[in-house]
């Protein structure tokens, strides 16, 4: 075990130190906000009794990675698979780099390989939450729509 802060523990991800799940990249970009733990706690507590939003990630496999797509994504699927069971996975021959030229809505993780993914999101975020900050494991630039 090693204690890291959130930038720490993604540089150390795409350096290929550790691994961890999308989900979890996602919420280390959303702590990358807080630059103690008194601003996290304070924001906690501020917005603690304004609610939560149940999520389930839609893939979408595309020609040269995958896409997780999240609410409010322009992609994302008006009824997902809550449960789990029906295991929805979207695909399509596009590239990666293609949708996301395409899109102008996101809210989605774009994965290259296991340790190269990015997070990208420029809806407001629901309940008072807060965005994660738009961090990316590699070269590739879609932030010219965002």
């Amino acid at each position: 075990f090693q204690w890291s802060s959130p930038p720490e523990a993604i540089e150390r991800f795409k350096s290929h130190e550790i691994w961890f799940p999308p989900p979890q990249f996602y919420e280390f970009c959303r702590l990358c906000n807080f630059p103690s733990l008194g601003e996290l706690r304070k924001f906690s507590s501020e917005r603690a009794l304004e609610g939560c939003e149940r999520w389930m990630p839609v893939m979408l496999s595309a020609a040269d990675g995958f896409i997780q797509l999240l609410p409010g994504d322009e992609l994302y699927l008006e009824d997902p698979d809550y449960t789990g069971e029906k295991k929805i996975i979207m695909s399509t021959d596009k590239k990666v780099e293609d949708l996301m030229k395409e899109g102008g809505i996101f809210h989605r993780i774009v994965i290259k390989n296991t340790n190269n993914l990015a997070v990208y999101v420029n809806i407001q975020a629901k309940y008072k939450h807060i965005n994660p900050l738009m961090l990316k494991c590699d070269n590739s630039d879609y932030n010219s729509r965002l």
